[in-house]
């Protein structure tokens, strides 16, 4: 079983509505491919592309998630909707539950009640930005590197008091501490580790070791350019995973593919059914138990709810 913690194919699916779900040429996330990897749980993130207007971008961000439940949910009766634990342990054999996120605040910008709606409407993590800045805090590739805003702190606190992940991919390094200070739920849903790809986006030894403090998750992304200079391969991402387990991670460590918010991709997995390919090497170099925790358990012993 997989429980892969991010993946863009909402966005792909509002960009062009001629995709299908079901066998979209273009996706790298499909049901056929999702039942023939064995992924048990994939996260859906709600991702608004830069170029839609500010004000327009929570409408975008409703509308991929009536685009979640009609395409998604709605078409297909093996694919549940799930929130927790409880949902996740109801899904049957044949059964792949489907869970809710946000990527980037930027959707909310000051208002408390479009989070609450969001959260209502069953997001279960949220990502406080992409790489810019927003009414909550830098990310990571915003130059002046700044923390969380007084508004960013309700955000997290909100998200502690409605038991949802706060996932700090994408933010700065002041962002970063910030929300360890006061994160009851802390991940990383995508990211990778800094000692062997100095990207802004990855996390550094010291950023890993307090996640790993807080008892947060970590999740390896497939993301060509976060993962190596040269041309990325499955050993690359076994490296990366390694380092986290190395600093005392190795039940804080899964998956966050990044599938349908990438156009290159590592050698040998193009899309979610090459996630057997994954699955063959981490069997060569650890244990049954080990290799289910990574793929499945880790995510899962760290739902808050």
């Amino acid at each position: 079983m997989i429980f892969d913690a991010h993946c863009d194919v909402l966005m792909k699916l509002w960009i062009d509505r001629s995709l299908s779900f079901e066998d979209g040429k273009s996706l790298h996330v499909t049901l056929p491919a999702l039942k023939e990897a064995k992924v048990k749980v994939q996260c859906f993130a709600i991702y608004i592309p830069e170029t839609v207007p500010e004000e327009a971008q929570f409408t975008v961000a409703l509308e991929m998630v009536d685009i979640f439940f009609e395409q998604v949910i709605g078409r297909f009766p093996t694919m549940k909707f799930v929130r927790s634990k409880r949902d996740i342990d109801a899904l049957g054999e044949n059964e792949t539950g489907a869970m809710l996120t946000l990527e980037g605040c930027d959707v909310i910008g000051t208002s408390m009640v479009k989070l609450k709606t969001l959260l209502r409407l069953g997001v279960s993590s949220v990502g406080l930005t992409w790489n810019w800045s927003n009414a909550v805090a830098d990310g990571a590739w915003e130059q002046r590197g700044a923390g969380l805003t007084a508004f960013g702190k309700q955000v997290v606190e909100q998200l502690n008091a409605a038991k949802r992940w706060v996932d700090v991919s994408h933010l700065s390094e002041k962002a970063f501490w910030d929300v360890l200070e006061i994160a009851r739920f802390p991940i990383a849903s995508h990211s990778n580790t800094y000692r062997f790809c100095p990207h802004p986006r990855n996390l550094r030894d010291e950023q890993i070791k307090a996640l790993i403090a807080k008892d947060g998750m970590i999740g390896i992304n497939f993301v060509p350019y976060f993962l190596t200079k040269e041309k990325a391969s499955i050993t690359d991402v076994l490296r990366h995973l390694e380092h986290v387990c190395s600093l005392g991670g190795a039940r804080n460590v899964g998956f966050g593919s990044d599938f349908d918010g990438i156009e290159e991709t590592v050698s040998g997995l193009d899309t979610v059914r090459d996630y057997a390919n994954l699955v063959n090497e981490l069997q060569k170099h650890y244990s049954e138990e080990e290799v289910e925790r990574f793929l499945f358990r880790n995510f899962y012993d760290h739902l808050p709810q």
